[in-house]
């Protein structure tokens, strides 16, 4: 029988045994489930700045966590060596929820490894959701905190779910025009609709990675930063730089000089904004 996933804007409609665009999601005896669940490819302990996050608990290490699948299809991934992996082809251990949250705990007991809880990233966590949230639960009980980094593109019932347990996201803002969200496999009202949500109840930062030729233009940019202060002015947002990658490498880096061109016009309307990747 076939079944469709509800977890992001796709709605794949999946024949039994089929994965998702997400390669993450399978239908398995009539029933949407979660083929990553646990399967980890990356594990690291990463300064909290490299979420990036400047505004939350600054200083701080924060362990690290990615499995494999993405709902997005950016050509300038910079994760795509994971993100992209297909099931059969990820080199993935499996880590139950307790024995990930232990891990995060042993760490925060190590010395000079700081740590603070888990970050969940990488790869697109939201397409593997159910073990963010099985995970994430355990490490507030033992008293540690949770991050989220994440392209905003999960259905606002999977953003319900998670957010009693997670303190502090960092969302992909891509861009700001329906087009280029299509170009990137991707739904602009979808990322906007879970930002406004998040927001609400839990520290947000935004990032928007700036492609020469593609969400570059100082009028863009001005409507995103007009758009993200009606939320708050509050809201911290990442300028980064664009550097040639996966299938993109038919251009240069984004100008520095552009990028802090467009701090400033972002900064008219934002209290905080911050230029990366320079």
């Amino acid at each position: 029988m076939k079944i469709t996933c509800q977890v992001c804007m796709h709605r794949c409609t999946l024949s039994p045994g089929q994965t998702g665009l997400c390669g993450a999601r399978r239908n398995e005896d009539g029933k949407i489930v979660c083929a990553n669940y646990g399967r980890i490819t990356s594990l690291a302990l990463d300064p909290i700045e490299k979420k990036p996050l400047k505004n939350f608990r600054p200083g701080a290490n924060i362990l690290s966590v990615g499995s494999y699948g993405c709902n997005l299809r950016c050509p300038f991934c910079q994760n795509h060596e994971i993100s992209m992996e297909k099931e059969t082809d990820a080199q993935a251990p499996y880590l139950s929820p307790k024995r990930l949250a232990d891990i995060a705990l042993e760490w925060t007991e190590r010395e000079n490894a700081g740590n603070i809880g888990m970050a969940y990233t990488y790869n697109e966590p939201l397409v593997g959701w159910e073990y963010v949230r099985d995970t994430a639960r355990l490490v507030k009980e033992y008293g540690m905190v949770n991050v989220l980094v994440t392209n905003g593109t999960a259905s606002p019932e999977i953003l319900e779910e998670l957010l009693p347990c997670i303190d502090a996201m960092n969302i992909d803002l891509k861009g700001f025009r329906a087009d280029y969200y299509r170009m990137l496999g991707g739904e602009l009202d979808t990322v906007k609709t879970f930002i406004a949500r998040a927001v609400r109840d839990c520290h947000v930062e935004l990032t928007t990675l700036i492609v020469p030729g593609e969400n570059d233009s100082p009028e863009e940019m001005e409507e995103e930063a007009r758009w993200i202060a009606a939320l708050s002015p509050e809201i911290p947002l990442h300028i980064t730089r664009f550097f040639p990658q996966y299938h993109m490498l038919d251009r240069d880096p984004t100008d520095i000089r552009h990028l802090y061109r467009l701090a400033e016009t972002a900064g008219r309307y934002l209290k905080n904004v911050y230029v990366g990747n320079v």
